[in-house]
């Protein structure tokens, strides 16, 4: 029996899969980290600022809890329409993801000492930035979440340092 044909088709239908799958999005990664100093030290900037709902006098938006209190695994709709799920915690930070979301967004709250009386606030953004279409609408939503995110950090900065 000659298997040459066989061989070839075999050969032939692994290169057509592998060429349809290389015709999918390959993800593209982004990060955005901003900081800022704060003149207060971790413990109260953390009280004023840290809560999973803190998010709605910071960025602006309505936010509850659809499920958990603000510990791990809790869930919060902001602008009744989207879900995140805090997905870490520690004594001064959390992480948080978008579930639905097709550029998997996640994002840190974090605030660390700078000094006896200092801290930094710092938020990190990552996502797939592969759904734009091109770089100029990368750099547009890049530019669009570094500056919502960059005025969040400078209300954070002033609601810490409140008296």
């Amino acid at each position: 029996m000659n298997t040459r044909p066989l061989h070839r088709l075999l050969v032939l239908g692994a290169m057509g899969m592998s060429l349809g799958a290389g015709t999918a999005l390959a993800a593209d990664y982004t990060t955005i980290v901003q900081e800022v100093v704060v003149n207060r030290p971790v413990d109260v900037v953390w009280k004023k600022i840290g809560g999973y709902c803190d998010i709605s006098v910071w960025l602006k938006v309505s936010c509850v809890y659809t499920s958990g209190s603000g510990d791990l695994a809790t869930v919060r709709r902001l602008n009744d329409r989207i879900d995140e799920v805090m997905v870490a915690k520690t004594a001064h930070s959390y992480t948080y993801t978008q579930p639905t979301t097709t550029i998997l967004y996640h994002g840190t709250l974090d605030v660390q000492a700078d000094g006896p009386k200092r801290s930094k606030i710092i938020y990190t953004l990552f996502y797939d930035q592969s759904q734009l279409a091109t770089p100029e609408a990368q750099a547009a939503d890049r530019d669009q979440r570094t500056k919502r995110f960059g005025e969040a950090l400078n209300t954070m900065k002033s609601l810490a340092e409140a008296k």
